[in-house]
């Protein structure tokens, strides 16, 4: 299989917040390609004691030791929700986020990514998982 290149550029999909399972969501209202960009997750650097702490549900890993806090009103991206089974994945490009497509989405869906081992024991295992594929509704 060939390995496409990916651009690390988001497209400009019409994106929309709305009421999921689990609260909000974030919703395509276009249809997206698989390996499309679509949108980039930013916040501010989380300092050293911050991480320490670990308190924070909007925390992304930048780098090896390097981290930033999602949970600022100019990340869209932070209404994405978990899924074990998403059609987006997130990817780290020069200490910065990128969420793509990881199947053709259709318009109207929700977006989902695996929040990966940390953040689900952590958050999500102690509640139970809410997603399409663990509780079908």
């Amino acid at each position: 299989m060939k390995k496409v290149r990916r651009i690390f550029k988001p497209l400009p999909f019409k994106l929309r917040v709305g009421k999921a399972r689990t609260g909000r969501g974030l919703f395509t209202e276009e249809n997206i390609p698989r390996g499309a960009c679509i949108i980039e997750y930013i916040g501010r650097p989380v300092s050293k004691e911050e991480q320490e702490k670990n308190g924070g549900k909007y925390f992304f890993w930048t780098g090896k030791y390097t981290m930033i806090d999602g949970n600022i009103k100019e990340n869209t991206a932070r209404y994405i929700n978990h899924s074990c089974a998403p059609n987006c994945e997130a990817d780290l490009y020069k200490k910065r986020i990128y969420i793509f497509a990881k199947k053709n989405i259709k318009a109207g869906e929700e977006l989902h990514y695996d929040y990966d081992t940390e953040y689900f024991d952590m958050h999500i295992k102690p509640k139970g998982c809410l997603c399409h594929k663990c509780s079908p509704a």
